[in-house]
């Protein structure tokens, strides 16, 4: 029928390429990893902070970590199990995390890697879990009521079982009843105790503090002391309605259970325990550190705190304690969740409470209940920054599904003063480094721009204009958010041979402009959709399409309401006019000048929702697909319609695909006299737009003449998903693919399988043929919900209905898209409903690999979720479920965009190596040594314990050494002191010095001197071993003398040992010059590393320290 297309045979050289089948793509191509993850999972569960590298970490239920940083750095961590993390905890400035699975395994993720560096599964269940501040050391509680110690070596990179323990038998014997089957439910080290010492607490009341360095018990606390004075306090000010008298408190409560536990003072005096029936008590403990043997009366006060008045009551789950400045550690701020009534509405309360004249006058001064956008899920408080003097300021509180609030202190404070009980407190959400819900994307679009392009430099200038600019704006806002942590790739320009860019339109008419050159993505634009002086239905109307075109730097916008707006990311001074398009004609209007992209045209020709939009002819044209079928053509140079399709010549079935093809003949691989009548053909080409019912339509781009309209029967009934047209393919041979290509059953790929005869309705021919030369060299793919199908588009075009491929799918496809390896080499992407991806071959459709979103993301698929993916030929694909964004690269090859010195470190380990060594001199030293003013600030409030009063004061070196040899021995198995007195006396002699590992010299004080000095008499004593004061020498005997100095052997063999001797001196000494110039280069390489340090602050702002 369309012969006359293709008139010349090709050559004999063309037909042997033609008949040569291969694809480079190999199941060893197929390689999914995540990339990127930004957003809040909307299953998380637990929070941690490290206050230091000021980094957040997010624990899910399915067994991920979420890990927030600043300047936009996030990153995921995905354990081998899908399971929850019952604890979540950073090992602070050492850059790792540790965490406890519901299936009582310890796992230690290192944050540079983003992997597990070590695990340890642990037999009987976890109920309790603490790390030491400042230490690498381990507090891991049982539900055998066990106490053990753990240590992670950074350098084995393993989790170590230390000998000591705290042993139940001898806290049971004290307590008088078993705990062998009693669970514990927290462990708290004491602060100012250097870390030895420990509250326990178990479920059913009792709490104990341990004295691990004396191994003994300090205090029991619990409801069984009949000798404790209970009082009941108010939990609103002011209001006695519903406080008991004192003598009239309920003493049938010695088997509360116990739920949460802090400590209320900076100090370890008061510890405030939350219990399963609802009640909060504050016990007092400020006798508790006196030094063993002295007797001092302790205390035995407690005091109870009732949120609600009402018989049942929530249990208190979480309590959060931040003491007060003003107080002097006698009050502050009591956060809880729990304790209200139940059936209450969600909320969390905040008490403020001051016992300055004592804690048996505990009083409440103000309380105010804060509801929740969303189900609780944690609570942590934290400081704005870590060198900030004053107790912590903020609050994050984390809600379902995947919500992140941040209050400010001051501010619930100041609502307190306004008597409401319940209120709803301002809160800063964490700002979505891509918005997802609020608003709602409804399509996305990755733009690559390589640097062979013309607007490659004009697109990299915008964008660096755009980002300072956008920092400037947030700035003037008085935005700061506390999340400053992680170090921004380096930035490599002799890499930098691309820039991508990543598009997202949203229901509320916005457009987002995201710089995704380097894996940290930057917001650049935010175009809001109102068009000054028109009045058109795109101020409400959500983005339905869009398209970015490289060569010009437009970005085509569609809407629902059929509008099409045209914006430029360059500005030209000239380009003041603003063209609106209708049926009617054009309109052009003075619009004003501002910055950012401007809209250059408006087209309104249909009231249909866009439904794709591509340009074409380097971005000269613009073809626009509508919901309903028609398709416009449109003249950017000239703001102007070139055809509208009309509507009865247009299938009623929506639209699913559109694929336009203007090629020049010159980028063709076909030699130009095989065809004929190839002039003024530049910039022609058919477009094929595939509906949702199999039917397929091929229009001429002259004059939207229809050139071919024919049904497609796939051989299941099912829906149309996508087409792709494959270009540079030469014509497969039916002959030659039957002789290569295996047949498999109906299941699996069939090859040469002619179907019934289509229904092809056709109009008059084209005069020109390059129709048949785009036919000639291209495949046509089309994609249905059960069926995938692969065709010569020469047979098409012509009416035949042989396919070279076909595939029966077991499941229902939802979206598909193509790779690129080489020039000529192709692979599909298929996305099933179920979540699961394959990756095939082209042209013979085999699966080279298969992934699911449940195995790689833990995400589940959800309906409309393949609208906002897009992708690029390289093989990035961008996802977005819920408030979850993800990129995802399929490919095994390097990639040529982002490799890996481009990606974001979660730990900063200048940072950290300054803080240990800021922290371990004076400031007088800092200053002397030129440290940075930020961390002689911190050491300085750090010491001061001024950075955070909830935190527990760093363990120093010192510290360290204790607590190492405190966990080394079982408990009462410690060597005694006066041993290892003994052990440190000693004289330096070259000769007894073993230079196997570091030196390490210690100063002693002046008491050990004189203790060992004393009784070793003086050197003439030594010398005369033992003889008398008295100053005239007595005269040895011959035999004294050689019993004394006479070596056994003869000559040689007393000049063979001296000879050794000198040797080994020899050997000692150059060891001893090794270790020297290994100290000095140390000492250099500390230079280096505060050199460098100093010059990265400097490029920091005051909003990034």
């Amino acid at each position: 029928m369309f012969s006359r297309f293709f008139q010349k045979s090709p050559s004999k050289q063309q037909r042997q390429q033609q008949n040569v089948v291969h694809s480079s793509f190999s199941s060893a191509d197929f390689n999914p990893r995540v990339l990127l993850h930004y957003g809040v999972p909307p299953n998380a569960s637990i929070l941690a902070f490290d206050r230091i590298q000021r980094l957040l970490a997010v624990g899910t239920l399915d067994g991920r970590i979420k890990v927030f940083g600043g300047d936009n750095i996030e990153g995921i961590l995905f354990s081998p199990k899908h399971t929850s993390f019952k604890n979540l905890e950073f090992l602070e400035n050492q850059g790792f995390l540790a965490s406890v699975s519901s299936d009582n395994e310890i796992q230690v993720w290192d944050l540079e890697s983003r992997q597990i560096a070590s695990a340890l599964k642990w037999e009987s269940a976890i109920t309790a879990f603490s790390v030491i501040y400042g230490t690498s050391y381990i507090y891991v509680g049982s539900e055998h009521g066990m106490v053990y110690v753990l240590k992670f070596d950074s350098e084995d990179r393993k989790i170590e079982i230390l000998p000591y323990y705290v042993p139940t038998d001898v806290i049971s014997e004290a307590v008088g009843m078993s705990l062998d089957h009693v669970s514990v439910v927290k462990v708290l080290h004491q602060p100012c105790s250097n870390g030895n010492r420990l509250l326990i607490a178990y479920e059913n009341g009792v709490m104990v503090l341990w004295d691990a360095s004396e191994d003994r018990i300090v205090l029991i606390r619990g409801y069984k002391d009949t000798e404790l004075k209970r009082k009941n306090v108010a939990s609103f000010p002011n209001d006695t309605k519903d406080e008991l008298p004192d003598d009239q408190l309920d003493h049938e409560e010695e088997d509360k259970e116990i739920c949460s536990v802090s400590w209320a003072s900076s100090d370890g005096s008061v510890v405030v325990v939350g219990y399963v029936d609802g009640d909060i008590m504050f016990w007092d403990l400020s006798t508790a550190d006196s030094p063993s043997g002295q007797a001092q009366k302790v205390s035995k006060i407690v005091i109870k705190l009732q949120l609600s008045s009402a018989d049942r009551r929530l249990p208190v789950i979480v309590l959060h304690w931040c003491a007060a400045e003003s107080l002097n550690n006698s009050g502050g701020q009591l956060f809880v969740y729990g304790g209200d009534e139940i059936g209450s509405e969600e909320v969390l309360t905040v008490v403020s409470l001051d016992w300055s004249s004592g804690i048996e006058n505990l009083k409440c001064t103000g309380r105010i209940d804060v509801m929740l956008s969303g189900s609780f899920a944690d609570m942590i408080l934290l400081s704005s920054d870590f060198h900030t003097e004053g107790a912590c300021n903020m609050l994050f509180v984390l809600s379902n599904p995947g919500q992140l609030d941040l209050y400010d202190k001051d501010c619930l404070s100041s609502l307190m003063s306004h008597q409401e009980k319940k209120t709803s407190a301002p809160a800063m959400q964490y700002p979505m480094a891509i918005p997802t819900l609020e608003p709602y994307m409804t399509t996305a679009r990755l733009g690559v721009v390589y640097q062979d392009v013309k607007s490659f430099r004009a697109l990299s200038e915008i964008l660096v204009a755009a980002k300072q600019h956008s920092v400037q704006s947030q700035t003037s806002m008085g935005i700061k958010w506390p999340l400053t942590g992680g170090v921004p790739g380096q930035i490599l320009k002799e890499y930098h041979h691309i820039i991508q860019i990543y598009i997202a339109g949203y229901r509320d008419g916005s457009i987002r402009i995201w710089d995704a050159t380097y894996p940290a993505l930057s917001l650049v634009y935010n175009i809001k959709s109102e068009v000054s002086d028109i009045k058109v239905g795109i101020a409400s109307a959500p983005v339905s399409a869009l398209d970015f075109c490289p060569d010009t730097l437009h970005l085509a916008v569609g809407y629902e309401s059929g509008v099409v707006c045209l914006y430029g990311l360059i500005r030209s001074s000239a380009d003041t006019t603003l063209h609106y398009v209708t049926k009617n004609g054009t309109e052009g209007l003075k619009k004003h000048q501002g910055d950012g992209p401007h809209c250059t045209a408006v087209f309104s020709v249909q009231s249909s929702a866009v439904f794709t939009l591509q340009f074409a002819s380097l971005g000269e044209k613009l073809v626009v697909g509508y919901e309903h079928g028609q398709v416009a053509l449109l003249d950017i140079s000239s703001s102007s319609v070139l055809f509208l399709t009309n509507t009865e010549s247009n299938p009623s079935s929506a639209l699913v695909s559109l694929n336009a093809k203007f090629s020049d003949i010159c980028s063709l691989n076909i030699l130009q006299e095989s065809v004929s009548d190839i002039s003024d053909s530049s910039g022609k080409g058919p477009v094929f737009i595939m509906t949702r019912d199999a039917n397929l339509v091929v229009i001429d781009n002259a004059k939207g003449d229809v050139v071919c309209s024919r049904t497609m029967n796939p051989k299941v009934k099912s829906n149309a998903i996508s087409m792709h047209i494959i270009d540079g393919t030469s014509e497969l041979s039916t002959e030659k693919l039957s002789s290569n290509s295996p047949q498999k059953n109906d299941s699996g790929i069939q090859a040469n399988i002619p179907s019934e005869n289509a229904q092809v309705e056709t109009s008059t021919p084209l005069e020109n043929s390059y129709l048949g030369l785009i036919a000639l060299n291209s495949l046509i793919l089309l994609c249905y919900e059960t069926e995938l199908s692969l065709h010569s588009l020469k047979f098409v075009i012509e009416g035949s209905s042989k396919y070279i491929r076909k595939v029966n799918l077991v499941q229902r496809c939802c979206w598909t898209t193509t790779f690129k390896k080489d020039e000529n080499e192709y692979a599909l992407v298929v996305l099933y409903q179920t979540g699961d991806i394959e990756l095939r071959s082209l042209p013979t459709l085999e699966v080279l690999g298969e992934i699911s979103l449940m195995s790689i993301l833990r995400w589940s698929m959800r309906s409309q979720m393949e609208k906002t993916i897009c992708s690029s030929s390289n093989g990035q694909i961008i996802l977005v479920n819920g408030n979850e964004t993800a990129v995802l690269s399929l490919l095994t090859r390097e990639n040529e965009f982002w490799i890996p010195e481009f990606f974001p470190c979660l730990h900063d380990n200048v940072l950290a190596a300054a803080i240990d060594v800021t922290t371990t001199l004076s400031p007088d030293q800092n200053e002397k040594q030129g440290a940075p003013g930020i961390f002689i600030n911190f050491v300085k409030n750090f010491k001061a314990g001024k950075a955070d009063k909830n935190a527990i004061q760093a363990v120093h070196a010192n510290n360290l050494e204790n607590l190492e040899r405190i966990f080394s021995y079982p408990p009462f198995l410690k060597p005694s002191l006066d041993t290892v007195d003994m052990q440190d006396a000693f004289e330096l002699d070259i000769d007894e010095i073993h230079i196997d590992e570091p030196l390490v010299v210690s100063y002693p004080q002046k008491s050990d001197i004189d203790k060992r000095d004393k009784g070793k008499g003086t050197d003439r004593e030594k010398l005369l071993e033992g003889g008398s004061t008295d100053s005239k020498p007595r005269a040895r005997t011959a035999e004294e003398i050689k019993a004394k100095y006479k070596k056994t052997g003869d000559a040689s063999a007393a000049a063979a040992l001296a000879k050794d001797k000198l040797v080994e001196r020899q050997e000692k000494l150059q060891m001893l010059s090794q270790r020297t110039e290994e100290l000095q280069s140390g000492a250099q390489d500390f230079a280096s590393m505060a050199a460098e340090l100093a010059k990265r602050m400097e490029n920091r702002k005051w909003w990034q320290l």
